[in-house]
């Protein structure tokens, strides 16, 4: 190849390096900004049923964005708090015999309800571990989150100790599959959940940190052997 070959050939080979540089920076950017962007707008907007008189942009000289954030926020920890208390729990459970009533909103609320509290449950383990199975044949291994025990007719069809998997999809994790796996063909992994959707969300290029993976680990085996101690401390002290 000639000197001027070579000279291009580098050149191609810059501007290569530069463009996809310029992508990884520009587009998670890009990408934050949007989300972002439409969730505080979306709460701003919200705060536009307040009557005028309400409105903090009335007595202010200038539009503050963000309001909406706070509004939203203000509202649900209204929301709980009523909702925590005797007369707030009588309000729910009435409305929901109501919802009750309806054939389709009675399912739908009733999922949303249950899938929430099993989200938010501070001692549930909904997501909070990562698991290998062989999916989709023996031999070929899938990251897949443990979503729960099998219970009832599944665990008795299965006739075994089986659990609950997700395995998502690549690029978008937010679709996969349900799989019910016998515990003992799953393999615990080290890796946070975090990192586990970095990994699937970049097709395996990015997301593994075994030093934060090992830390993450060590953290949650001492707060789970902390809670046994406390368990047990109770249990003897009763």
């Amino acid at each position: 190849m000639s000197v001027l070959g070579r000279f291009f050939s580098r050149v191609r080979h810059r501007i290569r390096r530069y463009f996809l540089t310029g992508l990884l920076v520009i587009v998670p950017l890009g990408l934050t900004y949007y989300v972002v962007a439409a969730i505080v707008g979306t709460m701003d907007r919200m705060i536009a049923v307040l009557p005028p008189r309400f409105h903090p942009n009335t007595y202010l000289p200038f539009p503050v964005p963000g309001l909406g954030v706070i509004f939203t926020l203000l509202i649900i920890l209204v929301t709980g708090f009523l909702g925590a208390n005797l007369l707030g729990r009588r309000i729910v459970r009435a409305y929901e015999q109501v919802l009750g009533r309806i054939p389709v909103v009675r399912t739908l609320y009733a999922a949303v309800k249950q899938l929430l509290e099993q989200l938010v449950a501070e001692d549930s383990d909904r997501f909070r571990r990562v698991v290998l199975v062989e999916y989709p044949r023996k031999g070929i291994y899938s990251l897949a989150f443990v979503t729960g025990e099998s219970r009832g007719e599944l665990r008795d069809r299965t006739g075994g100790d089986t659990i609950n998997v997700f395995v998502p999809t690549t690029p978008n994790p937010t679709s996969g599959y349900y799989l019910l796996v016998p515990t003992e063909d799953t393999i615990p992994l080290e890796l946070g959940v975090e990192q586990a959707f970095k990994l699937v969300m970049s097709a395996g290029i990015v997301g593994w940190d075994p030093s934060a993976s090992r830390a993450r680990f060590l953290e949650k085996r001492a707060r789970e052997a902390s809670d046994r101690a406390g368990r047990d401390g109770a249990s003897q002290g009763a």
